[in-house]
């Protein structure tokens, strides 16, 4: 069996241990006793995003954009869709720039929307501007 892997909790940021057969199963946090996946993008802010980004052996996919962006509000609901479809391989996120000023900056997003996808810690690919849910799917499961 293979080693378990860990994943932050959506609504109390408690780290999770599973193993990977399980990831499948529907978990629950031990902590909140909440659902691990919930097949939504988790929203996350300058308190959450290092706790999800650097505890997660999952990859993590993030969506940088803004209320104000059309691309973004046009890409909103195939980032949804695409949640229901990557979880629980890989995690999805939103920051919305505007909010999280700060984290965009210090992630040097330039353009929205920005896809980031992080794996423990650390940035493994970026993709600038919006995409479809085909291509989405595939640049994302080649990332896996």
């Amino acid at each position: 069996m293979a080693d378990p892997v860990h994943t932050v909790c959506p609504h109390c940021l408690a780290i999770n241990r599973i193993p990977v057969a399980r990831l499948v199963d529907h978990p629950s946090c031990g902590r909140c006793r909440r659902a691990l996946f919930t097949a939504q993008p988790q929203t996350l802010t300058a308190a959450s995003f290092d706790v999800v980004i650097n505890h997660s052996d999952l990859p993590v996919l993030v969506d940088f954009w803004a209320p104000w962006c059309g691309p973004c509000r046009t890409m909103a609901p195939v980032f949804e869709q695409a949640a229901a479809t990557l979880e629980p391989q890989l995690r999805l996120a939103k920051v919305d720039t505007e909010a999280e000023q700060r984290l965009a900056q210090r992630h040097n997003i330039r353009s929205i929307p920005t896809l980031a996808v992080f794996r423990q810690g650390r940035e493994l690919a970026r993709q600038a501007g919006a995409l479809d849910l085909p291509r989405l799917l595939a640049w994302a499961r080649s990332l896996m």
